[in-house]
């Protein structure tokens, strides 16, 4: 035994490894051969949206959680539907917070400004007709100016009109300055009851014409001068139409103002 081999472990002496040489990639779409270690592969280009990060590696088929969806956009329907502009102001705002933070909800605010529009324009429209049914209901202020078309309930004690209508409902006259040409007048007026139940159609009349009598043109009427009668229907009673009126009317113009 030499003396160099007094040290050596057992079984022989043991020989470096010698380093292996680098085993080229596979072709493109070709398998790796066994035992070789393959990395794991980037995100997917173009893959940057919500939820993805760039240069990080996705097990296949694995999906981001889906964005949240606005919760202004969620309520501008209802409030649109009951509150019309708080509506539009919500889908408004929900739109814009879709677009920043990119959440879910766009369809939901575009209908909640669609909705909250709809019933915006429809409480136009009703405060509109309502407030042109006011309008519609508020008294002359007795001879008037220059001639305008009118309602029969709008007419008071000395407002004079172009012609008498023909029989029937009257809804709309034409009340003319006494100072022009007239063929009507009224010249007695009473209101009834607010709260009255209706007493019928018989019954009203009878009531009207009790002040429609020709005491109200005094000694001096002019001949061929009628009275007539105009009472509220049950239809216009309904409506709150309260109001008799006695008109003088006659075929020839009236001569100026028969109260004085």
């Amino acid at each position: 035994m030499a003396d160099d081999d007094l040290f050596a472990p057992p079984g022989g002496p043991t020989v470096p490894p010698r380093p292996t040489a680098p085993v080229p990639p596979p072709p493109a779409g070709a398998p790796a051969p066994p035992g070789t270690a393959v990395p794991p592969p980037a995100a997917p280009a173009g893959q940057a949206g919500p939820g993805f990060a760039p240069e990080t590696y996705y097990a296949p088929g694995w999906q981001p959680a889906a964005p949240r969806v606005e919760p202004l956009a969620v309520a501008s329907v209802p409030a649109g539907l009951v509150l019309g502009p708080v509506g539009i102001g919500l889908g408004a705002a929900g739109l814009s917070r879709v677009r920043s933070r990119r959440t879910r909800g766009r369809g939901l605010a575009v209908a909640g400004m669609a909705v909250g529009a709809v019933v915006t324009l429809a409480w136009t429209a009703g405060a509109l007709a309502w407030w042109q049914g006011e309008q519609a209901r508020v008294p002359l202020a007795g001879d008037v100016t220059a001639p305008q078309t009118v309602n029969a309930v709008q007419l008071v004690l000395g407002t004079c009109l172009d012609e008498l209508p023909p029989d029937g409902e009257v809804t709309q006259v034409r009340a003319v300055p006494c100072a022009d040409e007239h063929r009507a007048q009224v010249v007695a007026r009473t209101d009834l009851g607010a709260d009255e139940v209706w007493p019928g159609q018989q019954a009203v009349d009878r009531r009207v014409a009790r002040v429609c009598t020709p005491d109200v043109l005094g000694a001096d009427a002019p001949e061929g001068v009628e009275l007539v009668v105009w009472s509220p229907t049950e239809a216009s009673w309904r409506d709150g139409d309260r109001t008799g009126l006695c008109l003088a009317a006659g075929t020839d113009p009236l001569p100026g103002d028969l109260l004085g």
